[in-house]
């Protein structure tokens, strides 16, 4: 009787501990949540910014792109400005795309992953790259310009995004 009584006070004292256990490992395997890249930084892991997109684009249907520029970069600012006063244009680019900014600058020009794209001619360029991390389209920016009012023209960058969102 003592050792049944001993083997269930045992079992009431475990069996919370290994639910916690239990939790705890389930929450620890659910995927972090993905944070964007919002900022050009020297010191990101390129590869790594772009792999955590591709995973987070296969889960979300979206496709990813890729800003390449710098803190330094005067377009760069004017591409961001000329996003965050066109709010349909953000609107769908957050629906359809996931932006990742690329750091290229002295401190670290990110040669290995650039390399596996084409030629940049300028800054900031986009890369189009589908769920599977596969490159669909390199974009020069500055064939998305207003011509001479340092800005861009929303229509080409309407357009543009739309030619190169995923097909639903």
């Amino acid at each position: 009787m003592k050792q049944l009584l001993s083997a269930s006070i045992v079992c009431v004292l475990i069996l919370p501990l290994s639910l916690a256990f239990m939790r705890q490992n389930n929450a620890s395997s659910t995927p972090p949540k993905y944070v964007p890249v919002t900022r050009y930084d020297a010191k990101r892991s390129a590869e790594g910014d772009i792999n955590d997109a591709v995973i987070e684009a296969q889960r979300t249907g979206r496709n990813v792109l890729v800003d390449v520029g710098g803190e330094w970069c005067v377009w760069c600012h004017i591409l961001d400005s000329f996003f965050d006063h066109n709010r349909k244009l953000l609107k769908y680019r957050e629906q359809n795309f996931l932006m990742v900014k690329i750091n290229y600058s002295s401190e670290n020009k990110n040669e290995n992953v650039l390399s596996r794209y084409p030629r940049i001619p300028g800054f900031p360029h986009l890369f189009v790259l589908d769920g599977n991390g596969k490159l669909l389209h390199s974009q020069d920016t500055s064939q998305l310009e207003e011509g001479n009012s340092y800005s861009y023209n929303l229509d080409k960058v309407f357009t543009f995004l739309k030619s190169w969102a995923p097909q639903r």
